[in-house]
């Protein structure tokens, strides 16, 4: 059965001079993820001028790019019963507090019990542009990280969400806590993210061949015993972006494994030794509001998750600064 396709065409702009040809066509609206974009280039479904390339070609003015996108296949995911809060939800978007531990849609080693499975349980429908293994899916989360995420229901809600996440218009706002006392009230890192050189399953700050990632901070409360409350606001979204920059700052997030400390050494932190902090099984980070235009109506709304049970308790502990209540 064949459920036909959408075709694009682009001509290359002095703007885009030596641009990626994935990282070009993942600046256009088309809903699609970068993977998915690299894939169909491999499958043929993207030519420059006329010609197969490979997703790392580089692109001249002048060129054309053109693009066959086939509308996706029924997603053929069993729906769970997987336990999440909901925000908002209408006949376009579902607006959800995720809670930490929980993966956004499936993928090696997460086959069932995702958001996406429990999503699926209680909508009759998701837009399956994502593909079929992220029907709905139109920006993520971390596993580890909790709070808002917007879902699209239908096709014309994704292509208008993703045209908006791709923008840099939806408003994205974060709580971290890092290790150490920010000196600063405020500051903006703005340094582009690539793969790590040698981690390749990590992103890293790079000087060359990254994307450029614009991450602004505020200081809400630092605590004596050394530690820091801080609001992120995003302006681009690039895989662990908070979490990278805050490590390249010299302030992890707290209980991130992968870009601060490790669990051996942050337990050795004195404010764990000394028993005045309860231990963290996750990075401690997170997505507070989301701001976006609804796609039907163009009508600004923001949404607001509140702040989880763990974070809490640390937060209060840090308060205190003594031994936590057993």
């Amino acid at each position: 059965m064949s459920f036909g396709e959408d075709s694009y065409s682009w001509t290359i702009g002095d703007k885009d001079w030596q641009t990626r040809l994935d990282q070009f066509l993942s600046s256009k609206p088309t809903g699609l993820s970068r993977t998915r974009i690299q894939a169909l280039i491999k499958e043929g479904m993207v030519l420059v001028d006329g010609a197969l390339c490979k997703p790392s070609r580089r692109l001249s003015p002048g060129e054309v790019v053109t693009a066959r996108i086939p509308h996706a296949v029924p997603c053929g995911l069993k729906p769970e019963h997987v336990i999440f809060d909901v925000l908002y939800e209408d006949g376009h978007i579902i607006v959800i507090d995720k809670p930490a531990g929980l993966v956004v849609h499936p993928a090696a080693g997460h086959h069932a019990g995702t958001l996406v499975h429990g999503v699926l349980a209680r909508c009759r429908g998701l837009s399956g542009i994502g593909g079929v293994e992220r029907p709905g899916v139109v920006h993520r989360l971390d596993k580890d990280t909790s709070g808002v995420m917007v879902m699209a229901k239908d096709d014309e809600s994704h292509l208008a969400l993703s045209g908006q996440f791709q923008a840099g218009e939806v408003k994205k706002e974060y709580l971290a806590i890092v290790h150490g006392r920010m000196e600063e009230a405020k500051g903006t890192v703005d340094f582009a993210i690539g793969r790590h050189p040698r981690r390749r399953k990590e992103m890293s700050v790079v000087l060359n061949g990254g994307r450029a990632a614009l991450t602004i901070w505020r200081r809400l409360k630092d605590f004596e015993i050394g530690f820091s409350l801080i609001s992120v606001t995003l302006k681009t979204g690039r895989t662990h972006q908070i979490r990278v920059h805050m490590s390249h700052l010299g302030h992890p997030v707290v209980g991130d494994a992968v870009y601060g400390y490790s669990r051996t050494r942050e337990a050795s932190h004195k404010a764990w030794k000394d028993g005045l902090l309860p231990r963290v099984s996750r990075q401690l980070l997170h997505s507070r509001s989301l701001g976006i235009r609804h796609p039907a109506s163009g009508r600004y709304m923001e949404f607001e998750a509140p702040v989880p049970d763990d974070m809490e308790v640390i937060l209060k502990a840090l308060d205190r600064g003594e031994k936590p209540d057993s």
